[in-house]
């Protein structure tokens, strides 16, 4: 996974990415990438985890990617497969307290 100049991260870009297809990326690719997104937000995470963060979220917004969104069954593989890679290199900043607000978030998001 690389990040190029075209895609960058950006909160709205995150949300709009998760409000618009949280349904077709499932409820699992949508906590896992709460669980990167809310580890970022804290003040103890250091900046080489908040980098590989934000690449993997710039990653996962971008339109452009290894396996196209769209593609039915598969298009999120890709993205879920970066999501865990980052997730494995940041797992001691994945606290219990950003799963927690992850989890609250997905609630929200696609019900009980």
């Amino acid at each position: 996974m690389s990040v190029t100049a075209n895609q960058s991260y950006s909160d709205s870009g995150f949300w709009d990415k998760v409000k618009n297809f949280a349904l077709s990326a499932g409820r699992e690719v949508v906590e896992k990438a709460l669980w990167l997104y809310y580890a970022a937000q804290e003040k103890s995470t250091p900046i080489w985890a908040k980098t590989i963060v934000f690449s993997t979220l710039a990653y996962f917004i971008s339109p452009i990617d290894s396996i196209p969104d769209v593609v039915p069954l598969v298009g999120y593989t890709d993205d879920l497969g970066a999501i865990a890679a980052a997730i494995g290199m940041i797992a001691m900043y994945i606290t219990d307290d950003v799963k927690a607000k992850a989890k609250q978030t997905v609630k929200k998001i696609f019900g009980e």
